[in-house]
């Protein structure tokens, strides 16, 4: 598909480098459902690891951008980096899988974002450290046809108002909502105007009971109670269980492609972009839908 200059699809999220060191002595512990589970090391002891592999430009906004840029759509992502060499490697790496740079923004005496992600079996323990950057939606961001907004640093209550009021001046935009952690702690009322105004949100049963502030499981119970808060269309995904998709109307679900997980980082993320990539194509909900599970067995799979 050639590409033109209009943005179809706008990715505003924290961009980062990410090691994964991969950890073989180590051991988890469960409760007895085989759920609430943990890592645990030797303490004050040296722990040997199996490789180590440096991955440039992640994040889900990151991942997202890259998965619909590879599927065709014309995107572009609104990220910070700091003048150093971490920096300058994730927008070289955006520039090479076709993401439009023009809206990143270079902070001088700043570090850029360097998280650490131990893979222990199939799953992923990520230490983050999100850089604080001077965020600042400026009034030069053109209109898009989608916008997916995720993971921020936690100094970006202002900026999250700048972004709702950037869909108020442009309301045939969608906007696509993947709450990152420190999304999730801001709370439901300080980004109401947020949860309101998206057309899908996006999270997985963990988040889910995070964001509503419950320890229900009942899969019914919590794609409702996330639908409430305002979005048109919820996607709630639950490991190698499936997915489910909820519009007030209509429920849907969807087993994985495949049970065999090598590396989970990033299915939510290949879900989300081959999802909004589908619709942006004029795929209807059903077929965008079945497109998610696909793609996300397609970044696990060894």
């Amino acid at each position: 598909m050639e590409k033109d200059n209009k943005i179809d699809f706008l990715a505003i999220g924290d961009i980062a480098t990410e090691p994964f060191i991969r950890i073989t002595d180590a051991e988890a512990s469960c409760d007895l459902q085989g759920e609430h589970c943990k890592i645990c090391f030797r303490f004050g002891d040296k722990i040997p690891y199996e490789s180590a592999e440096i991955c440039k430009a992640v994040g889900n906004s990151p991942n997202v951008a890259v998965g619909a840029s590879k599927l065709g759509i014309n995107t572009s992502l609104i990220s910070y980096v700091g003048d150093d060499l971490v920096g300058k490697q994730n927008i070289e790496s955006l520039m090479k899988d076709g993401v439009n740079i023009d809206h990143m923004k270079i902070v001088p005496g700043m570090e850029s974002n360097y998280h650490y992600v131990l893979w222990y079996a199939n799953e992923r323990t990520i230490l983050v450290k999100h850089t604080e950057f001077p965020y600042s939606f400026g009034s030069d961001v053109p209109e898009a046809k989608w916008i997916y907004l995720s993971s921020l640093a936690s100094n970006s209550t202002e900026y999250h108002k700048e972004i709702a009021e950037y869909l108020k001046k442009f309301p045939e935009t969608k906007l696509a909502f993947q709450p990152g952690t420190f999304q999730i702690k801001l709370g439901v009322e300080t980004l109401k105007d947020i949860y309101e105004r998206t057309e899908i949100l996006f999270c997985n049963i963990v988040e889910a009971k995070r964001i509503l502030n419950t320890e229900e499981d009942d899969k019914s119970y919590l794609i409702k109670g996330l639908r409430d808060l305002g979005p048109k269309i919820v996607i709630m995904t639950d490991g190698l269980s499936g997915a489910y998709a909820y519009d007030g109307n209509d429920a849907l679900y969807l087993p994985v492609y495949s049970t065999e997980s090598f590396e989970s980082t990033g299915a939510g993320d290949a879900f989300a972009s081959a999802m909004i990539s589908a619709l942006i194509l004029g795929k209807d909900l059903n077929e965008a839908f079945s497109w998610g599970p696909i793609n996300s067995m397609s970044v696990v799979k060894k």
